[in-house]
């Protein structure tokens, strides 16, 4: 629920009537401008009815917001929400933010010698997994706590912000300590326990969305981080799971579009997860800029043929380079900042 408050509406007026929203235990989130005082009622509304809130003095408008998800709602919040990973790495504004690297660390050699084919080719984040959720229990299942320290050195080493993947609320500690932005896996978007974790963390989350999830699903699991308090959430749509077969997954490119008009969250878009193909990639991430996305996750590494995990949608880097060329022209074209 939405409420408008009168121009001439004075600071007693307002006081009275935060004080009653709070005595039906509900919460206050303020998103006053200069020009207008507005806020939104977190909670359970069903306590108010908002006709009753007309009867205090200063109120201009209520509005019931339709949608389960609250603070991810556009309704309650217009301008578009920017999540700052650090000084120069801004996700939701002007700048198209690349995210690459392999989908598994396996060694520091590795690592190292992809982090600076992406670096040099321009991106801006290294990604890397390093607890390996597989569908396999056989599967590699990554370096753990090794990797997250080889993410965080070579990181520092190239000036590269760190993306990776946290499979359970327990190692939050650990992702605080050597991750930029953490990482919630599609078969995680409704680990509730986990996402009521994250809220509590000071990190931005990047939440991918799950296999078979509606969007709205999807928004109401960012709902979860940011009712527990972390507002810093960015939406990755990495392909649904249809009844096509060519593909790894479907790209639903429309999902940005969808989001776009009924949330405030940035979105990038994962053309690797979503194709499971290499030669594919190129051609949907220019697609993914094109329709609005704020950047992509892409899953590169030097020596695909040999990889422990994901070679086959992961892009050679001299591929990688060619598609940063193509996307700095079509960015230009866009008034996007790639590199």
């Amino acid at each position: 629920m939405i409420v408008q408050m009168k121009k001439e509406a004075t600071k007693k007026e307002y006081e009275r009537l935060v004080e009653f929203i709070r005595s039906k235990n509900l919460e206050i989130k303020d998103a006053s401008s200069d020009d207008v005082v507005v806020f939104g009622i977190i909670g359970d509304i069903s306590a108010i009815d908002p006709s009753d809130l007309y009867a205090f003095e200063g109120v201009k408008e209520v509005i019931r917001v339709s949608t389960p998800f609250k603070k991810a709602s556009r309704s309650f919040k217009k301008k578009d929400t920017i999540v700052k990973i650090r000084e120069d790495i801004e996700i939701g504004g002007d700048q198209f933010v690349m995210m690459a690297g392999p989908c598994s660390v396996e060694s520091e050699d590795q690592l190292r010698v992809i982090a600076k084919g992406i670096k040099k080719a321009g991106a801006h984040m290294l990604r890397g997994g390093a607890y390996k959720p597989r569908t396999s229990p056989y599967a590699f299942q990554g370096l753990e706590l090794e990797g997250l320290k080889l993410l965080r050195k070579i990181g520092d080493e190239l000036g590269l912000a760190i993306v990776t993947e946290i499979p359970s609320a327990d190692l939050l500690p650990l992702f605080e300590q050597y991750v930029d932005v953490i990482q919630v896996g599609a078969r995680n978007m409704q680990n509730f326990h986990l996402l009521k974790a994250l809220g509590k963390s000071t990190k931005p989350i990047l939440l991918k969305r799950g296999l078979s999830a509606t969007i709205e699903e999807w928004l109401m699991s960012a709902e979860y981080i940011m009712a527990g308090g972390n507002e810093n959430v960015i939406l990755c749509e990495r392909g649904i799971r249809t009844f096509e077969k060519y593909t790894r997954n479907t790209l639903d490119i429309s999902a940005v579009l969808a989001v776009k008009e009924v949330s405030h969250l940035p979105v990038i878009i994962d053309p690797s997860h979503a194709a499971g193909r290499w030669n594919m990639i190129e051609k949907l991430s220019m697609a993914s800029m094109a329709v609005g996305a704020d950047g992509l996750i892409v899953e590169v590494h030097h020596d695909p043929e040999h990889a422990l995990s994901d070679g086959a949608q992961s892009l050679k880097l001299s591929k990688f380079s060619h598609m940063m060329d193509e996307l700095e022209k079509l960015s230009t074209v866009l008034d996007k900042k790639l590199k």
